[in-house]
């Protein structure tokens, strides 16, 4: 059993050091590569509109022309992939040659992909949405590693009274990461149609898309390389972590002078005790073990099906998101918009609710973690989405009235943000204190993935399923489904499975991450 007075004292000084400059610094640094993360995977939903104007509108259509299911799907679930492919490597890579190595290495994956993202080349549409995809496959796979090492990095600087909230912080970058899409789809798109006037499609559908639009997504996707460079320098700057240090690479003298450094105090090496929990056989155990099983195997599960649950709900959420944004009129009929009105319009409308919904949400999570604890914070979050997805779904029809349309948003905004008040940000704090240090960015790796996985389940598994079991009113090129009401239930009754799944996880408030993980720190310095 970890016992606190016999840990290392670096390790001691880290979990009751006082929160100062170099939390705050860690948690920008780690926080830019989530930024960056979510301005790339959700910028694509900004200007898949645009890019079925621009490849897939043909002279002798009624109506724009749209993305074909298939081209869709790829565009925007390429990237998804490459991310469970990241956080399954880069997590592994990280336990075997340290966190600041391969920290440095995803962020230049990230800046390059971002940046060829934008430059997608060739003469047919075939050839710029195949170009697009390869990029953005491996775009997924840079943004995948950022999950388990940002996490990992983080709770192993931080203090154990308020490392809840530094792992949530980082995580809450996100909201930011969002936001920020939607805004630089703003400012492009709102440049671009002062300066290039163009009528509606229904005026003229020929001139309604200019040629200068084909820059403006190159743009948006292209500028998600900015916020990852400019913090490249800083990654490269920080020391490897203590516990990767010294209870991974057996480097106690090291340890100590890079965490004196940081927190700038004199700290003794623990050469011996090192030496002793290296021989301890207790630590020896590895992932496909029956002793990780025994330890950790419930933990493992119960981490990943929350993720996995989680993430098909939480992706899935554009099922009736045109619903809520047609519903105020932030996005009118497409004909009644020309090409670089219908970016900034959606861009808006993302902008919105990231700012009253999704960023509060993160925030409210990193106040209250440490306070009310993981455990409490996730099955509370499962339990809401639970109550107000049912509360959506049974009376559907009574919301898509005229008259009650301002519910349906205020319901809609509650379940986005109890997601994020809840399991979309715990299910990535728990992972990074509960297992020990050799597997920790491993099992947050796994973890992550699992969340993917039931990302791409809800992105496209629902996307299928909530088409009109009508076959006259399907989305051009998609097969009838079950409809947004029976998919609406399925994702509540997903959620409430969710809340079961929580009981799986430990609480992990208020203890050191050796306490959490049950790694054996003992014996005589």
């Amino acid at each position: 059993m970890a016992v606190e007075d016999n840990n290392l004292r670096v390790l001691n000084a880290l979990d009751l050091a006082k929160t100062q400059l170099y939390h705050f610094t860690a948690i920008v640094i780690a926080g830019m590569g989530f930024f960056t993360d979510a301005y790339d995977l959700f910028s694509i939903s900004l200007v898949t509109k645009l890019l079925g104007r621009l490849y897939y509108t043909k002279p002798d259509l009624l109506k724009p022309g749209t993305l074909p299911p298939a081209v869709a799907a790829s565009v925007t679930g390429v990237a998804l992939v490459g991310t469970l492919a990241g956080q399954l490597f880069f997590g592994w890579l990280g336990d075997k040659m340290g966190r600041k190595k391969v920290y440095g290495m995803t962020l230049v994956l990230m800046v390059v992909c971002s940046v060829a993202s934008g430059l997608s080349f060739g003469n047919t549409p075939k050839g710029v949405m195949t170009t697009l995809c390869f990029f953005r496959f491996w775009l997924g796979f840079g943004i995948g590693g950022d999950y388990p090492l940002s996490a990992t990095i983080m709770s192993e600087y931080a203090n154990k009274k308020t490392r809840g909230a530094f792992i949530a912080a980082v995580f809450a970058m996100q909201g930011f990461g969002i936001l920020f899409s939607g805004i630089v789809a703003l400012a492009t798109s709102a440049g671009f149609d002062h300066a290039y006037k163009a009528p509606t499609f229904a005026e003229n559908a020929a001139l309604s898309t200019v040629p200068q639009a084909d820059y403006i997504w190159r743009i948006i996707l292209m500028f998600g390389s900015l916020p990852a460079a400019l913090t490249y320098y800083w990654r490269m700057k920080m020391p490897e972590t203590a516990r990767y240090t010294a209870l991974v690479a057996k480097d106690a003298k090291r340890a100590a002078q890079d965490m004196g450094r940081v927190l700038q105090v004199e700290i003794e090496s623990d050469e011996a005790k090192v030496e002793q929990i290296s021989r301890d056989e207790t630590n020896q155990f590895g992932l496909f073990s029956w002793e990780f099983v025994r330890r950790h195997g419930l933990h493992l599960f119960g981490t990943c099906s929350t993720w996995f649950l989680l993430d098909i709900a939480f992706y899935s959420q554009n099922l009736f998101q045109k619903d809520v944004f047609s519903a105020v009129g932030w996005i009118p009929k497409a004909p009644t918009m020309n090409a670089v009105q219908e970016v900034y319009k959606i861009a808006r409308a993302q902008t919105l609710i990231a700012l009253c919904s999704t960023v509060p949400g993160y925030w409210f999570t990193v106040a209250f973690i440490d306070i009310i604890g993981r455990f409490a914070i996730q099955l509370m979050g499962f339990f809401f989405m639970t109550v107000f997805m049912f509360a959506i779904a049974i009376p559907y029809h009574h919301w898509t009235l005229d008259a009650n349309r301002i519910g349906f948003i205020v319901m809609y905004s509650f379940t986005f943000f109890f997601a994020n008040f809840g399991p979309n940000a715990t299910t990535f704090v728990v992972p990074a204190e509960i297992f020990p240090a050799r597997l920790r960015s491993t099992c947050h790796g796994i973890s992550a993935a699992a969340g993917k996985a039931g990302a791409i389940v809800g992105a496209y598994g629902f996307l299928y399923a909530a088409q009109s079991k009508d076959p006259t009113k399907t989305d051009a090129g998609y097969p009838t489904g079950i409809g947004i009401k029976n998919s609406l239930i399925v994702l509540g009754c997903i959620n409430a499975l969710g809340m079961l799944c929580t009981f799986c996880v430990p609480e992990s408030k208020g203890k050191s991450l050796e306490e959490a993980s049950q790694e054996t720190i003992s014996g005589e310095a």
